[in-house]
C-alpha cells in the first residue's frame, strides 16, 4: 500500500491494529491432517439398506425378523451382540427407510471424504453399534428400536467431533471450536427427536460419533491408502 510520507506512521499503526484484531479471520491452513478427497462411497450404504428392506418385505414374516434381529435390550445384554448390527438394517416402513437413506447418503459421504470409503463406513458402523449397545445398557429390557438412524447421527457426531478438533488446532480458541458441536446438537434436536424417534439411541450414536471423530482427528494425520480402504 503506497501512502504519502506525512501519514506513513499513522497508516502503519492502523494496519498493525487491523492485523492484531483480525488475526483469526484468515488462519493459516491446517496441514496437521489431510482429508481423503472426493468419493461417493456413502451412496453404497443406502443401496444396502434398500436391499435389506426389500428382502424383509418379501419374506412376509417381518415381525419374526424384528424379534430375531432387532435391538431388544435384554437379549443384547445376554450376549446376542449381533443385534446391535442387524437392527441397523431393519426399518419400520418405507418412509422411515427414505429418511435414513438420505441422511446416510449425505452425512456418510461427508465422513468418507474425510477418512476414505472403507474407514469412513467402518467408523459410521461402529457409532451405530455403540449407540445401540449403550441404549441397551440404559433400558436393560423391554425396549426395541429399529433403523439405521443411530448410525446416521453417529455420522453427524463424527463430523462434529472432527471439525471441533480441527478448528481448535487452527485457531487455538474454544469459542470458535465449539460451533461444529453446536450445529450437531441442533441437528439432533431438530431431526432426531420426533414423535416416533428413539431419542436416546440417536443421542448415544451422536456422542459415540463425537468421540470417534475427535479421536480420528487426533491420531490420524493422513487417510489410509486405497488398498487398506
Amino acid at each position: 500500500i503506497y501512502v504519502h510520507d506525512t501519514v506513513y506512521d499513522r497508516a502503519l499503526n492502523v494496519i498493525e491494529q487491523y492485523l492484531k484484531e483480525n488475526k483469526d479471520v484468515h488462519p493459516i491452513q491446517d496441514t496437521s491432517s489431510i482429508e481423503y478427497g472426493r468419493t461417493f462411497s456413502g451412496i453404497w450404504v443406502p443401496l444396502i439398506l434398500v436391499a435389506c428392506h426389500v428382502a424383509i418385505a418379501m419374506s412376509h414374516d417381518s415381525q419374526t425378523i424384528v424379534r430375531t434381529f432387532g435391538p431388544d435390550a435384554h437379549p443384547i445384554l445376554r450376549g446376542e451382540f449381533y443385534r446391535t448390527v442387524t437392527s441397523l438394517m431393519i426399518h419400520a416402513n418405507a418412509l422411515h427407510l427414505v429418511g435414513n437413506v438420505f441422511g446416510i447418503a449425505l452425512c456418510g459421504t461427508a465422513v468418507c471424504q474425510i477418512m476414505g470409503p472403507g474407514v469412513g463406513c467402518f467408523m459410521i458402523l461402529v457409532t451405530g453399534i455403540g449407540g445401540n449397545f449403550v441404549n441397551a445398557l440404559l433400558y436393560q429390557s423391554g425396549h426395541v428400536s429399529v433403523g439405521s438412524s443411530t448410525a446416521v447421527f453417529g455420522a453427524v457426531g463424527i463430523l462434529a467431533g472432527y471439525q471441533f478438533l480441527k478448528r481448535f488446532r487452527r485457531t487455538n480458541r474454544w469459542t470458535k471450536a465449539w460451533l461444529p458441536l453446536g450445529a450437531g446438537v441442533a441437528l439432533l434436536a431438530f431431526l432426531g427427536s420426533g414423535k416416533h424417534s428413539d431419542l436416546t439411541a440417536h443421542l448415544f450414536g451422536f456422542l459415540v460419533g463425537i468421540g470417534a471423530g475427535a479421536l480420528y482427528g487426533f491420531a490420524v494425520k493422513r487417510p489410509a491408502g486405497k488398498l487398506f480402504q
